[in-house]
């Protein structure tokens, strides 16, 4: 089981806070409020440990952009496991922010695993605020820019040989499912209900398919692109046409395609 520390601030309040910020998103949240509230994330780190068993549970740590902070939360990790007598459990990041992405390789070589945040690394790389519904057509997951991070963190992590998997709501689109495993990824975070679309997705093609795929995706210079070679790979395999869940997959692509053509 894998526990995140505490996630505050941005679009998550905090019980009790009064703090109201201009940019909340690039404010005070996640790691950067925990490192500054002493006794908030000790207690939680406290917690996890208590309630382990060893090899049972890991932590994994949000919005970290620097060498710095991951040095910090460690050390209180450090510290708690050792005022209780434990071994401290294996240690992961979120790969939410291209400062992430772009020390991607010198993180791997400090942490047990990486979980790559799509909602929030989409937002900061197209500098997209995506609970703003006036530029909500802006926010594209497909975009190559966010095809290229995923690409990065994914190869970082390989040469260190540690895990990293996908969370977020493109880690439960099935649409996207083939392409993030082309990119190399091997696990996805997802609600329950989405398991067996995803699911079906991954049976209907080889693991040949999915990186050439991927390789497509890379070289594609718009997000309509992206989803045009997407959408074409599962027409090839007649997803589309399956009565049950072609409507949803033509629902997930076709509107985002049709918008941008419309614009042009």
């Amino acid at each position: 089981m894998t526990v995140r520390t505490f996630d505050f601030g941005g679009d998550k309040v905090l019980a009790g806070a009064d703090e109201r910020e201009e940019n909340p998103q690039l404010g005070w949240r996640s790691i950067r409020m925990l490192l500054d509230l002493e006794d908030v994330l000790p207690t939680q780190l406290r917690a996890i440990l208590r309630a382990n068993t060893p090899g049972n549970l890991r932590v994994m740590i949000p919005m970290l952009t620097s060498l710095e902070e991951l040095d910090a939360t460690r050390a209180v990790l450090d510290r708690v496991a050792g005022e209780l007598g434990m071994t401290a459990p294996p240690l992961g990041i979120m790969i939410e922010t291209p400062a992430a992405v772009e020390l991607a390789d010198r993180l791997a070589a400090q942490v047990d695993f990486f979980s790559i945040g799509t909602n929030d690394l989409v937002q900061y790389t197209l500098a997209v605020d995506r609970g703003n519904e006036r530029v909500a057509s802006a926010y594209d997951p497909f975009h190559p820019a966010v095809v290229m991070q995923i690409r990065r963190t994914v190869e970082a992590a390989l040469a260190a040989g540690i895990p990293c998997s996908v969370c977020g709501e493109l880690a439960g689109n099935p649409v996207a499912t083939p392409l993030l495993l082309g990119l190399g990824i091997r696990e996805l975070s997802m609600t329950p209900f989405l398991v067996t679309a995803v699911r079906q997705v991954v049976r209907a093609f080889s693991l040949g398919d999915v990186e050439s795929l991927a390789r497509d995706a890379e070289r594609c210079s718009r997000g309509s692109e992206v989803r045009r070679r997407i959408a074409q790979a599962f027409a090839d395999r007649g997803l589309l046409e399956e009565p049950e869940f072609g409507p949803a997959l033509r629902r997930l692509i076709e509107p985002r395609v049709d918008r941008l053509r419309a614009a042009r």
